[in-house]
């Protein structure tokens, strides 16, 4: 097989012969120099292989409906740097999508393209625990509320406000409005639309109510403090941001749908579960899933009714703030008996309740977990999975620690006889880096070691076994599973796993992690292109904080490509008709639509190149004249009524010179030297004519205009000795 790649480059004496075909192996490869893979493909960018000749990639296109609800975001359609995606398809035949970013969790709708906000609530103030003062030609305002526990650039919402007596009217008040400065733990500011005026003195009255959302995380990572950290103006202007005031930890989400509903989890965060509304247009927010809330029927035994349902034996703690029934303690913990009576107990006596207090109250689920590292739903008997997380008993993480509910329950999770709800702590490695679900088992991914989870069923529930130690994983979204064979980025290599775990022999491992910047690993994310057997990998280069290059392996062809692109995650759906991709720009994006770029107006043209190796004329040992090219290039799927590329030889006279340098090689075109020779190639382009001479040379095509899609072939080549010097 290697001979039908190998350039047919023959001794001198064959020089003579016209049209030699140009044959390139596919695939690209940097692990050598660039003469040393003669034969073969050195640079690219945004092209792909297919059938073993290169291509230019599809385009894409912006999703114009796509628009968040509130705030709104002074850049793109969302808030933050999207990190997450999901797509699904509820009962009722909705598609949505979830995005989650450092700073909000969004579900978008594709019947209007609306991304509404779901973000959790972390705190909710009692009415009149929130007040403001403005000061007279400011747009800021300050905000007092005792322990808020909000950090710079967190999102609130508030309501019951009264106007404060000028501009700041209540209207102006009772929205969402972002914290810009935290002054200490019992204020901070906020800036309005207006400018208040002198009689703007209130307070806001005595009914107003705080709503915190879930405070945000950073959108690199490392710490962020000193000028220019966290967003725009959230330390106010002129500002350095303080210590302590903005998140250190990259925000990373977890999501699995458990049936038509959606399990979150921030990374290092609590569990959240999104449910359906019965009405498609409504989308409430998450709710800790910790968290239920309960309403009592005065009885002897009490009967408690609760927003989810609960298995007998789970463990709550009432914590209300409102008055109970007499028999009924807030802060106390109790077990649910029959499913709907309480007992201070295990042995299962009710508790006889008393008093006119009937209302709605909240109660936690004490054995949830309250905070983990990542979260899956099994496709084996539907089981909570969490990786990373709380013990029995304890609020600290414990990074080895694995923990699964009951089995169809999100809710039961302390292991008694009747359920099988259970836990298992590994001992490979220093944390749990990562898990997802194959077709047979769940894999799970240490820093120094992967394990398989299989279900067993009682009493076992879950068997865990080591399937290869002294391995690496980069970051917690590098793994993408395709055709049940499982492929992962490590800290200096390339890992696949189809049944034995084995290092993925990749042609540009010299390329890509010698220019990486691990300090932001945990920005690496995969994923797929099933229409052309694609896994991508999307990095930071070594001297940039944000992603801006891929690599792709082609898992049917068995080779790598790479590129530079700015994306912050990809989804590749098969309820969605293009892949998806997060942007910088707050934007959702579909790969692989039309040929141009169409996230800017107008659209422009996606610039994509190849350039192949250098390879020896007459084995390097004389020069050669090239006098004509035959192209042979296809533009099949182009819009433009004339589509063309860019066609370069590039000749030099030894491996160090520069291409076309005139103290080496010399690329001629009417007896002027110029540093290389490009020729433009349209759809009937016949032949091309030229001058150039050199020992070797590389052959770069290229395109950046509108409308051009392109696929290379075999051109021929007319070469003839043109002496030593």
């Amino acid at each position: 097989m290697e001979a039908a790649y190998r350039f047919h480059w023959l001794s001198w004496a064959l020089l003579t012969m016209p049209l030699q075909t140009l044959r390139f192996k596919p695939g690209v490869s940097r692990e050598s120099t660039t003469l040393a893979n003669e034969g073969g493909w050195f640079e690219c960018d945004k092209i792909r292989f297919r059938s073993g000749q290169p291509e230019k990639i599809g385009g894409l296109s912006r999703d114009t409906g796509a628009q968040a609800t509130g705030l709104l975001p002074t850049v793109g359609a969302y808030w933050g740097v999207a990190r997450a995606l999901r797509n699904w398809v509820t009962l009722a035949g909705s598609n949505l999508l979830g995005v989650g970013t450092e700073l909000k969790y969004y579900i978008q709708n594709t019947v209007d393209g609306t991304l509404y906000d779901v973000t959790p609530i972390r705190l909710t103030s009692a009415a009149g625990a929130v007040t403001f003062a403005a000061s007279n030609g400011s747009s800021v305002i300050t905000v007092s509320h005792t322990a808020h526990g909000a950090i710079a650039g967190d999102f609130v919402t508030y309501s019951g406000a009264a106007s404060l007596g000028g501009v700041v009217t209540a209207g102006v008040l009772n929205a969402e409005h972002r914290v810009t400065q935290v002054l200490n733990s019992n204020s901070y500011t906020i800036t309005v639309g207006v400018t208040a005026n002198a009689s703007d003195s209130g307070t806001g009255g005595g009914s107003v109510v705080g709503t915190y959302q879930l405070n945000i995380g950073a959108p690199i990572a490392g710490s962020l403090t000193g000028w220019g950290a966290g967003g725009w103006g959230v330390s106010g202007w002129g500002l350095a941001a303080t210590s302590g005031t903005l998140p250190a930890l990259l925000r990373l989400w977890s999501h699995a749908n458990f049936g038509e509903n959606l399990i979150i989890n921030p990374r290092g965060g609590a569990l959240y579960y999104w449910r359906v509304n019965a009405n498609p247009n409504i989308f409430d927010r998450a709710q800790k899933l910790t968290y239920q809330t309960f309403t009592v029927t005065i009885a002897s035994p009490g009967v408690v009714t609760f927003s989810e349902q609960l298995v007998d034996g789970t463990l709550v703690t009432l914590s209300t703030t409102g008055a109970l029934p007499t028999g009924l303690t807030a802060g106390s913990s109790y077990y649910v008996v029959n499913g709907v009576n309480l007992s201070l107990t295990p042995d299962g006596t009710p508790i006889n309740t008393s008093g006119s207090q009937s209302g709605t109250h909240s109660l936690i689920v004490t054995d949830c977990p309250t905070t983990c590292n990542y979260v899956l739903v099994s496709d084996s008997s539907r089981f909570v999975l969490t990786f990373g997380v709380n013990d029995y008993g304890s609020a600290t993480l414990d990074p080895l620690l694995i923990r699964w509910s009951d089995q169809e329950s999100y809710n039961t999770w302390f292991p008694q006889a009747t359920n099988q709800a259970g836990s298992y702590r590994l001992s490979i490695g220093s944390e749990i880096v990562t898990a997802q679900q194959t077709r047979q088992e769940v894999l799970v991914w240490t820093d120094a070691a992967l394990y398989s989870m299989q279900y067993l069923g009682p009493p076992y529930v879950w068997g865990v076994q080591p399937l290869g130690s002294n391995i690496s994983i980069v970051g917690p979204n590098c793994v993408t599973t395709a055709g049940n064979v499982t492929y992962w980025m490590g800290v200096d290599k390339f890992y696949v796993y189809s049944g034995q775990v084995q290092p993925l022999p990749c042609t540009l491992r010299q390329y890509v992690f010698g220019d990486i910047n691990l300090n932001q690993r945990a920005q690496i994310f995969s994923g797929t292109n099933e229409g052309y057997n694609e896994v991508w990998w999307f990095y930071c280069s070594a001297n940039s904080e944000t992603v801006d290059r891929y690599v792709i392996f082609n898992y049917l062809e068995n080779i790598w490509y790479y590129g530079t692109m700015a994306r912050t995650a990809w989804l590749d759906s098969a309820l969605r008709l293009y892949p998806i991709a997060a942007g910088y720009n707050g934007q959702i994006l579909y790969h692989e639509n039309g040929v141009d770029d169409g996230t800017t107006s107008p659209p422009s043209a996606i610039s994509a190149y190849i350039q192949s190796s250098d390879f020896d004329i007459g084995d390097g040992h004389n020069y050669g004249f090239v006098w004509r090219i035959i192209p042979d290039l296809t533009f099949d799927g182009s819009t433009s009524a004339a589509p063309e590329v860019m066609f370069s030889a590039r000749p030099r006279k030894n491996p160090g010179a520069l291409y076309g340098a005139a103290a080496s090689p010399m690329v001629v075109s009417d007896n002027n030297f110029s540093t290389q020779r490009n020729y433009t190639v349209q759809q009937f382009t016949q032949i091309v004519y030229t001058r150039i001479r050199g020992r070797q040379m590389a052959f770069k095509i290229s395109s950046d205009s509108l409308g051009t899609q392109w696929q290379f072939g075999a051109p021929r080549l007319d070469v003839r000795p043109d002496g030593r010097k």
